[in-house]
């Protein structure tokens, strides 16, 4: 078990990618903290982490609000005394391209996986370093790598998070924090499963070598091995996890 007696915490744990991360945290033996706007998919995954007989805390908070992240970070040392994983995975989609994005869907995609993650590390990192040991781990995408035609807001948004994690990975490694990120290609969550239309799966697919959209399981094998022990002399990188889609 990769990560016994471990606390972790992960952000968007309501479905797709965060609750396959949650759930095999969970299975490897970590107490896991679900992170979650959506009380119903929130529960769902608790009472999957409940069914194996892990322990899990569902806070359900919407975590672009000022105030959030301190009061999370201290709920869940208050209820376990640590902090040893932290997982950025919350996130969403508004396409659009350079003419059409508007203002307030610009800042609603950034402030949810770029200004949220780097409010969960400012307000984690007095833990890690107090503990002298933490993992964070990034859910970037290929897109935060290559751009995207149309995805704007979530391409920019998604480099900004490789930009993070390898800042952040150059200031913590002195505390004993990994700083890591992992890049998603085409994967099947709800939100692409009935959102995005076939013919952009369709061409996406043509340019994966493997020919398949990833499970949600399979980008979550990498965020824990990134979040173990296993992972511990790797910092500041950046994993494609995307069946060689524009390598």
């Amino acid at each position: 078990m990769k990560l016994i007696d471990k606390i972790a915490l992960v952000t968007g744990a309501g479905q797709g990618i965060g609750r396959a991360i949650a759930v095999l945290a969970a299975r490897e033996g970590a107490r896991v903290a679900l992170i979650e706007r959506n009380e119903t998919t929130g529960r769902e995954t608790l009472d999957q982490l409940n069914s194996l007989g892990a322990e899990g805390l569902l806070i359900i908070r919407d975590i672009t609000l000022d105030q959030a992240v301190p009061e999370i970070i201290e709920q869940v040392r208050a209820r376990w005394n640590r902090l040893d994983i932290l997982v950025n995975n919350a996130g969403f989609d508004r396409p659009a391209g350079i003419f059409k994005i508007q203002d307030p869907e610009w800042d609603a995609v950034l402030d949810v996986h770029l200004k949220a993650a780097m409010a969960f590390i400012r307000a984690a990192m007095p833990v890690m370093k107090e503990q002298g040991y933490g993992r964070i781990v990034n859910l970037s995408s290929i897109y935060g790598k290559t751009g995207g035609k149309g995805e704007i807001a979530y391409a920019t948004a998604k480099a900004g998070l490789i930009g993070l994690t390898k800042s952040v990975a150059k200031e913590v490694g002195k505390f004993g924090v990994c700083v890591n990120a992992v890049l998603p290609g085409l994967t099947a969550t709800p939100a692409i499963e009935t959102l995005m239309a076939e013919k952009f799966k369709e061409q996406i697919l043509a340019q994966t070598p493997l020919g398949r959209m990833a499970q949600p399981e399979e980008i979550a094998q990498a965020v824990i091995f990134l979040a173990s022990d296993e992972a511990s002399y790797i910092t500041g990188a950046c994993l494609e996890v995307s069946g060689g889609w524009e390598m």
